[in-house]
């Protein structure tokens, strides 16, 4: 959540200047190495997402192993796909590094080539967003059914992930549409889990329970 929160929110809003590509590419020139953390950011948060999908089957499984493994393999797939974004978001560091082959473009060209790529790295980042979404609404399904983890978890984390679907949906048909709004449910489900799992955890009776029985 840290990583994320300060790689795919805090860097680009405070880089990246809406419409202006000459003032965002000054900003990432001038701060090349802020720049640079945000995607190390990203790469911290990617490799914590694969863990996590293996930990959210571990966990999980005992309730239905199949739909278990489905919302690994739905989670491994957004994981890949929003890793393929970041090379849009990593690419204007290129574009306006100075390099002698890129001296056929002017520096005009340079800026919105660059603001283009953050844009593309947007737009994948919210697409990717349907494949976690489903993720994460057949996980809060399984959370709901399992017994041994409290079902509000799962009501909150089932509306994340419709919150999510919602949001890939309006980017790609109706754009005037896409609020950030959809988002504030991920927020509050990330956080309510986290504080769970490290202050409350699992109930291990019942889970060793349902383990024998459907595992």
């Amino acid at each position: 959540m840290v990583a994320g929160g300060f790689g795919e929110f805090y860097v680009p809003t405070t880089l990246i200047v809406s419409g202006d590509a000459a003032a965002t590419a000054a900003n990432i020139i001038a701060h090349d190495s802020f720049f640079r953390m945000g995607f190390a950011a990203y790469l911290v948060e990617g490799i914590c997402d694969i863990a996590l999908s293996l930990v959210f089957y571990r966990l999980l499984r005992p309730v239905q192993k199949d739909v278990a493994l489905l919302a690994a393999f739905f989670g491994l797939v957004s994981t890949a796909v929003f890793a393929a974004c970041e090379l849009f978001y990593f690419a204007p560091s290129l574009i306006l590094g100075g390099a002698d082959y890129l001296k056929t473009f002017s520096p005009d060209q340079l800026n919105t080539l660059s603001l283009l790529s953050l844009k593309l790295y947007g737009y994948g980042g919210m697409i990717f967003l349907g494949f976690y979404g489903i993720a994460t609404g057949i996980r809060a399904y399984l959370i709901y059914r399992s017994g041994y983890l409290p079902r509000f978890l799962g009501v909150i984390m089932g509306l994340a992930g419709l919150g999510f679907v919602l949001k890939n949906l309006t980017v790609v048909l109706a754009p005037a549409y896409a609020s950030d709004v959809f988002i504030l449910p991920m927020m509050v489900s990330g956080l309510t889990m986290t504080i769970w799992f490290l202050v409350k955890g699992v109930d291990e009776k019942k889970l060793d329970a349902r383990g024998m029985t459907v595992g």
